[in-house]
């Protein structure tokens, strides 16, 4: 697992598709200021997401949302983000712009959170100045602030698996471990600094009014932190165009041999198995870029199909990764409603100057302060992750992670306490933190592994066997499990609490399927010794 610690200078190894056809080179041994660079991403997407958790909701009731429209906020964005995400990722494998494959994708979608954050941050005060009519103006200002949510929701979802595959494309093996292990420490202390800002009343300072409102001063806040982050981040690390890549390390085809049958099965990667880049080649396509003729076969048809053919590891990785965002977005949204309303024992349909609202407020304000608990803890255990893997490994993490959580919230649901609630939380903060590595760990081991079989293939004369993939794919397949588990969430946690009466039940359904991912990860999830 060691790196290749390369001397300085032009590196080229991106091939077209990483351990396929046309092989790859170890990229070289990356500076830890490069990682730490290349992780300014997370902190600035996950700065954001903190302050959209805490300001969408009052932003949505002060423009008037009507009730029946919550539902067509929350599943919009996820509905989407599964159906389009490996697509995005598939077409990010094969993009030839100059400026690298990913860099370009991750630059439009951190404009796209920008745009969506202006719109529902600001959308409100824009249509009040422009539109005196109070029914237009409601209207106009719910339609902004909707298409701001769902804008922001869509870009900050999908960009995690470019940013992920950017990772793995320029990285050695042991660098992806530790860039894995930078993304959950500063995507942690971007959510705490979200939090803490968020609980802060800037109406009441001097900066909120310069800017008008708290809105303004958090878009302020988070269009800096997120344009000063993304910048960094792409700066990071430089990227081979694919056209270069390809032509440098395209090796030259023997004339003698067969032309290869036409009738072959779609191999998971969204390209056909006989048309990969080395057969096209072999059939006599010299004089063609290789990317582009791999690029012209690759349909939705072709892409829907590899999907369904994927290997059984990563079929059942991408279901423990639903069942871990299921369990842990199930806690997570209803999380500062249980403070609130079960360990407060407030009530959020009192009258606002009630007794039992403002007991409800308090109870969501520490909720907030247990959030930033789970960020903080969340970081400083992707710390501590690095020198319990020599010990336990991936499976050890992996079950342990989905343990501790289980046991967490189920303590939490059963024995409602402010101050045991605020202690475990820091249960979530290992979820968290493996979730966003573990996983992806294990891509990065199905990947050297293919790898080694291809190089091993090479070695004894044979050809390639075309099941080299775009791991931009991969890393864009299992991120879209989070849509999905948003989806799930959404649909049937509202269900489940107007059934029961109570958002303990939430608490306790988010225990119940980390404890079923337990046996999941133990039992099904493949690891590479």
């Amino acid at each position: 697992m060691g790196g290749n610690g390369g001397q300085p200078g032009i590196h080229t190894y991106t091939s077209l598709v990483e351990g396929g056809p046309f092989g790859s080179v170890e990229p070289p041994k990356r500076p830890t200021g490069r990682l730490i660079m290349h992780s300014m991403a997370m902190f600035g997407r996950e700065f954001c997401y903190a302050v959209e958790a805490a300001y969408v909701t009052p932003v949505l009731l002060s423009v008037g949302l009507p009730k029946s429209l919550y539902s067509v906020v929350w599943l919009l964005s996820p509905v989407l983000g599964f159906l389009l995400q490996p697509v995005v990722g598939s077409a990010s494998d094969y993009c030839q712009a100059g400026w690298g494959r990913r860099r370009p994708f991750i630059l439009t979608l951190a404009v796209m959170m920008l745009l969506g954050m202006a719109l529902y941050l600001n959308g409100d005060t824009v249509i009040s100045a422009l539109i005196a009519d109070p029914s237009r103006k409601l209207i106009w200002a719910i339609t902004i602030t909707m298409m701001g949510v769902v804008l922001f929701d869509f870009a900050a979802d999908f960009i995690d698996g470019p940013i992920k595959a950017y990772l793995f494309d320029v990285c050695s093996h042991q660098d992806k471990e530790r860039g894995l292990h930078y993304h959950a420490l500063f995507t942690g202390f971007g959510g705490a600094l979200g939090y803490l800002l968020g609980a802060m009343d800037w109406a009441h300072l001097k900066l909120g009014q310069v800017l008008g409102t708290e809105f303004q001063v958090m878009f302020f806040f988070s269009a800096l932190v997120l344009t000063v982050c993304f910048i960094i981040h792409l700066c990071s690390i430089p990227e081979a165009p694919l056209r270069e890549a390809a032509k440098d390390i395209l090796p030259q085809p023997a004339p003698q041999d067969p032309p290869l049958s036409s009738d072959r099965k779609h191999e998971y990667g969204s390209i056909e198995k006989v048309k990969s880049g080395y057969e096209l080649a072999v059939q006599g396509e010299k004089n063609k870029n290789p990317a582009e003729q791999v690029q012209r076969t690759m349909t939705m048809k072709s892409l829907l199909r590899a999907l369904m053919n994927m290997p059984p590891h990563y079929r059942c990785l991408c279901i423990s990764h639903l069942i871990g965002w299921t369990a842990f977005l199930s806690n997570m949204l209803f999380f500062t409603d249980f403070m609130g309303r079960i360990v407060y024992h407030g009530n959020p349909y009192s009258a606002h100057n009630s007794t039992e609202f403002l007991i409800y407020e308090r109870g969501v304000e520490v909720g907030c302060w247990g959030l930033c608990i789970n960020s903080v803890f969340s970081s400083l255990y992707s710390y501590f992750q690095k020198a319990l893997v020599s010990y336990v490994g991936l499976k050890g993490l992996y079950f342990m992670g989905y343990l501790l959580f289980g046991l967490g919230t189920g303590f939490i649901g059963l024995f409602p306490n402010v101050y045991s609630t605020l202690v475990l939380c820091a249960s979530f903060g290992v979820m968290s933190s493996t979730l966003y590595t573990v996983p992806f760990n294990l891509i990065a081991e199905y990947h050297r592994e293919e790898q080694q079989e291809e190089q091993k293939l090479q070695a004894q004369g044979g050809g390639p066997d075309g099941r080299g993939r775009g791991q931009g794919l991969d890393c864009a397949t299992l991120t879209c499990m989070i849509q999905l588990a948003q989806i799930l969430v959404g649909g049937g946690l509202g269900f489940l609490v107007n059934m029961a009466g109570s958002v303990v039940v939430v608490v306790i359904t988010a225990s119940l399927v980390a404890l079923i991912g337990c046996c999941f990860v133990a039992v099904f999830v493949r690891y590479v010794d």
